[in-house]
Parts: structure tokens; C-alpha cells; sequence
């Protein structure tokens, strides 16, 4: 018999509004403490420095953490033009500087080369494992990595202020895996001036907005009593964008088993992703085939 999971079979999605000086894990770590919940997990990492939208899984809302971490997200954050840092925002030491300062026509002709469908190299300070280790812990002890660029896509990248010659303000819809730090970093670096992140906050990510986001001070505030279940949204939250597909009740209980369940549909093609409910509530997610849902993950609306 195994082992009992300590704390409550809670489920569903906390949106905190993550404040600078604190890394995700420990965000989430608090989160799950002040709900006391079995299990919890992040969509989409924030840098320590960073602010905004922190979406905090909870129970079996974990098992549609890959749907947030794979949607578009929004980004507002400013640039210091003029220098160079070793981890590409301002807590970093400076490496290079310059006293170039480009024109509004010139930052918005180099940034044209950065939407769509691009590569990025990360950061050296970054999570990104070499070897089987993290690039930051390696940065820190002073190696020099040639890391290999990954594909991003960026919906959308717009000035939204120039307020001095070296400070420039922008905002960012990207798909998963970007990071800011680099846009930063490469833009100066196409300017031929240098740049950096001074200050970063994520506005939305799938679903999420900031504007419904919880500060940390409210969660420690309402922390193990009865009235934080409030904050919490429901799992079906994250699967907004997916198709609902109503389960008949023999198709439910073989869903529940991981088995191919009938499903009620509205012409979906064959293989699109979707999501079962019964009663209102998600039973799985996975590929609609022929009047059946084939899931690849099942949900338990009821663990134990």
C-alpha cells in the first residue's frame, strides 16, 4: 500500500502577482504551504528580479501545466541602451558600454528582425542544462558557454515609450521559452550600442492576467484558514483554449480509466486536441477520434 500523500486533495489554479527578490520555486512553495495541497507546479519561470504573472497549479490542475507553458505570454519591460552586463539585466556587472544612442527610426527598423519566427541564445545566466548542469551555476563560477540558439516565436514587439535616449520601454507577446533578457541583450547588440533588462513584468500568460492576481502578502494573510480557497480558479481554467467534448456517462466511466470514452461533438476533425466533462467537470485531455475521446492525460475531478 502506498504511502499517504500529506496535505489536502486540492485542485486548481492560483494567479500570483510575483514581486522582485524572489525566485518562482519559492513562490511556489509558499503557495502550496498556505493552501496546504498535496502537490503544486509552475507554468512559465520568472527571473528573481521579475514581477507579474505567476500561475501556481495546484492538485491535478498540475496535469495541465504543459497548455499555460506552451501558450502565448505578454511581456512589458524597459531596456538600458549603453551597456552590456555579464547576465543581461541590471544585476549583472557591467562588461561593455557604449555612447551610441540610436534614434527612434533606427530601434524601430532593428526590430523588425526580432518578431516572428526567430532564434535566440540564452542567457548565460540561465536554467538551460549543459552537460546535465544549469548555466547559471556555471556562469557563476566564471565558464564561458557557447550555448546553442532555440527557436522562439514573437507575435509581437512594440516600443510603448522612449523616455530618454538611453531607456526604452517595450512590450512582448511570445510563445514558450523566451526570454527577455536576450531580446534585450541582442537588440543592442544589432544597435551597436549594448543593452540590458532594468526592470521586467509579465502582463498575461494563456488564460492568466495580472490584473487578477494575487500578492503574496494576501496569501500569507488568509495562509491555512478557510477562507484562501477563494483565490483558488478552477482546473478548467487553463483549458480555455482547447475544445470542450461532453462525455456520455459510459464514456466518462471509461475515461476515468484511461480507456477511449464517447464523447458528445460538434464536428471536431479527426485527431484534434480537446477535453472531456461530465457534469461540468474535466475528465481528461487528448485527441478526439471518431466519436471517442483518446486521452493522454486523465484527470480526477474527486482524488482521494
Amino acid at each position: 500500500m502506498g504511502r499517504k500523500r500529506k496535505g489536502r486533495a486540492i485542485s486548481g489554479w492560483v494567479v500570483i502577482d510575483k514581486p522582485a527578490g524572489i525566485t518562482s520555486t519559492a513562490v511556489v512553495g509558499k503557495v502550496r504551504w498556505a493552501f496546504d495541497a498535496q502537490k503544486a507546479g509552475h507554468a512559465g519561470t520568472l527571473d528573481p528580479d521579475a514581477t507579474g504573472v505567476l500561475a501556481v497549479a495546484l492538485g491535478e490542475a498540475t496535469k495541465t501545466v504543459p497548455l499555460i507553458a506552451d501558450a502565448l505570454k505578454a511581456y512589458r519591460f524597459r531596456v538600458q541602451l549603453g551597456a552590456a552586463t555579464t547576465t543581461d539585466d541590471a544585476s549583472g556587472t557591467v562588461i561593455a558600454t557604449s555612447g551610441l544612442r540610436p534614434d527612434r527610426a533606427a530601434i524601430e527598423a532593428a526590430l523588425a528582425g526580432f518578431r516572428g519566427q526567430i532564434d535566440q541564445v540564452p542567457p548565460q545566466f540561465s536554467a538551460v542544462k549543459v552537460e546535465g548542469e544549469r548555466a547559471y551555476d556555471l556562469a557563476r563560477e566564471g565558464e564561458a558557454m557557447d550555448l546553442a540558439a532555440r527557436p522562439l516565436w514573437v507575435d509581437s514587439l512594440e516600443i510603448t515609450d522612449h523616455p530618454a535616449p538611453d531607456l526604452l520601454d517595450l512590450e512582448m507577446v511570445c510563445g514558450k521559452g523566451g526570454y527577455v533578457r536576450s531580446i534585450a541583450r541582442d537588440l543592442g547588440q544589432v544597435l551597436g550600442c549594448f543593452g540590458h533588462v532594468l526592470s521586467l513584468r509579465r502582463i498575461w500568460s494563456g488564460p492568466f492576467d495580472v490584473e487578477d492576481g494575487v500578492t503574496l502578502e494576501r496569501i500569507e494573510e488568509l495562509a491555512r484558514s478557510n477562507d484562501i480557497d477563494a483565490l483558488l480558479l478552477p482546473l478548467e481554467t487553463a483549458l480555455a483554449d482547447l475544445p470542450e467534448l461532453p462525455a456520455t456517462p459510459e464514456g466518462a466511466l471509461r475515461l476515468r480509466n484511461g480507456n477511449p470514452g464517447m464523447v458528445l461533438t460538434g464536428g471536431l476533425d479527426y485527431g484534434t486536441q480537446a477535453w472531456a466533462s461530465f457534469q461540468g467537470r474535466a475528465l481528461a485531455i487528448g485527441q478526439y477520434r471518431a466519436g471517442e475521446l483518446h486521452p493522454t492525460r486523465v484527470i480526477n475531478p474527486d482524488p482521494e
